[in-house]
C-alpha cells in the first residue's frame, strides 16, 4: 500500500517516521466516524458521508460490528473458556474493545492487539490498557504477513501458543484482496493454534443489498476512490472456516449472530449487509 493510499506521508526524503495526511481518507479514521468518534478529519467524513450516500444504514452496520465483536468476546470468555485473544486488524480503539470486553469477565485475560497503522499505533499504545492481572501487548505488523505476527516476541511473551487462543479478525479481511491470499493468509494464522482454539472474523457483502443499491457500491468499489475492498458472497466467506467447527448459529449476518440480547427492533441484514460468525479449531 502506498503512503498516499494509506492516508500517511514521510517526514521527508530520508525519513521512515511517518506523519499523519489529513486530506486523505483513511479507513480506520473512517470508521470512527461512522462510529460517532472524534479522531477523523474532514476528508474522512466526506468519504464517510459519500459511502452513506450509496448504502444509507453504513453508520448501523459499523455499530452492529461492533456488538458482534462484543457478543463474540462474551461467548469465547463466559462460555468457551478462552483466556487469550490475537486480535488483528484492530483499528482504533472506541467503547467495547476486545480486552476491556475480556477482562470484564475474567480480569487475568491476555490480548495482542495487532495493526500497521501509525494512527491507530499511537492510539492503541496510549489507550489499550490492561487489567492488573492481565496484559495486553501491541504489535505494529500487517495481517498479510502472518509469519512476522507469530514469531514477534511481544507475542510470544504474552500469549501461550500452547494453550487456547482465539483468533479475532474482525472488519479486517475485507480489505486484503485475492492477490494477498486471504484464504491462505488465515490458515497459516489458524495453523499455528493448538485445538480449542477459535476463529471470530466478518466481512462486508452485498448479498443482501437490492438491486440498485449493489450495482452503485459495485462501481464505487471498481473506481478505488474509497480504497481496496473486497464485498465477498456467502460461499466466500465460508471458505475461511474450511476445516473449523462453526459455532451455532453458524455465518449470520452481524446483527443477527447471537442477538437475543440485544434491543429490538432489530437492524435487518439489509441494513448491515455484513456476514458474521466464530468457527472452533478441532
Amino acid at each position: 500500500m502506498s503512503s498516499q493510499e494509506s492516508g500517511v506521508a514521510p517526514i521527508g526524503p530520508d525519513s521512515s517516521a511517518p506523519v499523519i495526511d489529513t486530506t486523505v481518507a483513511h479507513p480506520a479514521r473512517r470508521y470512527n466516524y461512522w462510529l460517532g468518534g472524534k479522531d477523523n478529519f474532514q476528508a474522512d467524513r466526506e468519504s464517510g458521508d459519500a459511502i452513506a450516500r450509496i448504502f444509507p444504514s453504513i453508520r448501523t452496520a459499523a455499530m452492529e460490528n461492533r456488538y458482534f465483536l462484543r457478543r463474540a468476546v462474551t461467548y469465547l470468555v463466559q462460555e468457551a473458556g478462552i483466556r487469550q485473544f490475537l486480535d488483528i486488524g484492530t483499528g482504533i480503539p472506541t467503547a467495547d474493545n476486545t480486552h476491556e470486553v475480556a477482562q470484564s469477565i475474567a480480569p487475568e485475560s491476555r490480548v495482542v492487539y495487532v495493526d500497521n497503522d501509525p494512527i491507530v499505533l499511537v492510539h492503541a499504545r496510549a489507550l489499550l490498557t490492561s487489567s492488573p492481572e492481565g496484559e495486553t501487548a501491541y504489535i505494529d505488523a500487517d495481517l498479510r504477513e502472518p509469519d512476522k505476527i507469530l514469531s514477534h516476541p511481544d507475542l510470544l511473551r504474552t500469549l501461550d501458543l500452547s494453550q487456547p487462543v482465539a483468533l479475532m479478525l474482525v472488519a479486517i479481511l475485507h480489505f486484503i484482496m485475492d492477490a494477498d491470499d486471504p484464504y491462505g493468509v488465515v490458515a497459516r494464522l489458524v495453523g499455528a493454534l493448538p485445538s480449542g482454539s477459535y476463529l471470530v472474523t466478518t466481512n462486508v457483502t452485498m448479498d443482501f443489498m437490492p438491486p440498485q443499491a449493489r450495482s452503485q457500491m459495485s462501481a464505487a468499489a471498481a473506481s478505488g476512490r474509497y480504497g481496496d475492498i473486497r464485498f465477498r458472497t456467502q460461499e466466500e466467506f465460508a471458505r475461511f472456516f474450511d476445516g473449523l467447527e462453526l459455532v451455532p448459529p453458524g455465518i449470520q449476518s452481524v446483527s443477527e449472530w447471537r442477538a437475543d440480547g440485544e434491543p429490538d427492533p432489530r437492524p435487518s441484514a439489509a441494513d448491515t449487509s455484513v456476514y458474521g460468525a466464530v468457527a472452533r479449531v478441532p
